[in-house]
């Protein structure tokens, strides 16, 4: 999520690099897709093919449409609850009705305002370390012993709807550890919510209705861009498809990580990202 904040602060078209084959297009996007939801950090991935390959980097506006991509999966997604949520705030304004829907809504609103704010008052400092290795490293493997030791068996967990307001709120200040590049946005999240007594399932959840109002912002923001930018049609053909292949990815992540995680847990993705930070280290020492 780190770069998300980096890519809405207005940069020129021309600043990024939109020269990309159609196997490094539809490669990145693959990876984007099966990163961004699961708790492996998607900066940690999209350094790799340039450091590994010698691939040009990507460019901040490849980055969003990709972003954009995993948006409108999980839309997509979780559009009936998104649907039952909005509705539930509207009503909940108008009517001062407070239901299930309504309280998760104003708990995901609550988690996203110290992100929000923090996004961009360290606007420059997320510019400067976006894309270092070392940073993604570290932060991959530290981050990734803290979802171990969170994932521990518990007497008693609760769903979605019973998460209180002050274990919404703290799930939020822990998003913020997502500027550094390498923690995983739904990492640290769903790390979060499983020290507040979430199930997995439930954690999982949260986490990915979480997402949803902070890619938004960003994608909007760089939308605008890119409309009144100078972009070629094979460049906006180039992004569509990007978009399209992250958001089909992501879209079967979503649902398969959902499917076993209350029977995998996240071991598998800890030893993952241990193995990716070692690499990542190794690379850039050597």
């Amino acid at each position: 999520m780190a770069q998300l904040f980096d890519e809405a602060r207005g940069l020129d078209i021309d600043e990024v690099c939109l020269d990309l084959s159609f196997f490094q297009i539809s490669f990145l996007s693959l990876l984007q897709g099966l990163t961004e939801f699961l708790p492996i950090s998607s900066s940690g991935h999209l350094i790799l093919p340039s450091e590994l390959f010698g691939w040009q980097d990507q460019g901040l506006i490849f980055d969003v449409a990709v972003h954009v991509g995993s948006l409108i999966a999980v839309v997509l997604y979780f559009y009936v609850q998104l649907l039952e949520l909005l509705i539930g705030f509207v009503r909940s304004l108008i009517k001062r009705e407070q239901t299930e829907a309504s309280k998760l809504a104003w708990l995901l609103i609550l988690a996203t305002i110290p992100v929000g704010i923090a996004g961009f008052i360290l606007n420059d400092v997320v510019e400067l370390y976006s894309r270092s290795m070392l940073v993604i490293a570290i932060s991959s493997i530290f981050f990734s012993l803290l979802l171990y030791f969170s994932d521990k068996p518990k007497p008693v967990t609760l769903a979605v709807h019973e998460l209180t307001w002050k274990a919404g709120l703290l799930i939020g200040i822990a998003q913020l550890f997502a500027l550094i590049p390498g923690t995983s946005r739904s990492g640290i999240t769903m790390t979060a919510a499983l020290y507040c007594n979430l199930s997995r399932d439930a954690a999982a959840r949260f986490s990915f209705l979480l997402a949803v109002p902070v890619i938004t912002a960003s994608g909007l923001l760089k939308s605008v861009e890119l409309y009144t930018a100078d972009t070629s049609g094979s460049q906006w053909l180039m992004l569509l498809y990007a978009a399209s292949l992250a958001a089909l990815v992501a879209f079967a992540c979503i649902h398969f990580f959902l499917k076993l995680i209350e029977r995998i847990g996240f071991l598998p993705f800890v030893i993952y990202r241990l193995c990716l930070g070692g690499l990542l280290l190794v690379i850039y020492f050597f």
